[in-house]
């Protein structure tokens, strides 16, 4: 153990990230309204200034604690673009996306964060539709993001039977030839 002192911008790294950690847990868990700025200080140990003057405010605090920005972007061929959104459910399924869960409970709560959710998640999807067979893109790209959302909605939160205690990969392999079809497949048309 080191016995030099911490310099101020550690000390500042590390109370932000206390504060982050406590946001998207107090988030996950209570959502959006519940999780005030004072409840997140006193998780965080610290004090409720700190928040504000390191995040801006509420909003801003929940959208870092939500990770927005975090997702990869989805490259290459319909094909390419399916495994990487497999593989990002998988990676999602594979320990609680204490981000996702903040704002997915939230949007439930607080109009701003079902708007910022929403948001996110639009870009998120124009993205990937980029990525996706042309036609009905847009429709593909949402369709996968629903697939996303209720699996870590029914694994997480409402601890679905079967869902909630599946190995990743199990659920990514039955959800290979779904995401395919979505991504790439062919539409049926029923008309």
């Amino acid at each position: 153990m080191s016995n030099r002192p911490i310099s101020r911008a550690e000390q500042r790294r590390n109370t932000e990230s206390r504060i982050l950690a406590a946001a998207q847990r107090l988030f996950a868990e209570v959502g959006y309204d519940r999780a005030t700025v004072r409840a997140i200080a006193t998780a965080a140990a610290t004090d409720p200034g700190l928040v504000i003057r390191y995040f801006g405010s509420k909003d801003e605090l929940f959208a870092r604690a939500a990770g927005f920005e975090a997702e990869e972007l989805i490259t290459g061929t319909p094909e390419q673009a399916a495994e990487q959104l497999l593989a990002a459910l998988e990676h999602k399924l594979a320990a609680a996306p204490i981000d996702a869960l903040a704002a997915i409970r939230s949007m439930f709560s607080h109009p701003d964060a079902a708007a910022d959710v929403r948001a996110a998640m639009v870009a998120r999807q124009q993205q990937a539709a980029g990525h996706l067979a042309p036609d009905d893109a847009d429709l593909r790209a949402g369709l996968l993001g629903a697939l996303t959302v209720g699996a870590v909605i029914g694994r997480y939160l409402l601890r679905l039977d079967g869902l909630a205690d599946a190995e990743p990969e199990r659920i990514s392999a039955l959800l290979r030839t779904a995401f395919h079809a979505i991504a790439h497949g062919d539409p049926v048309d029923d008309s």
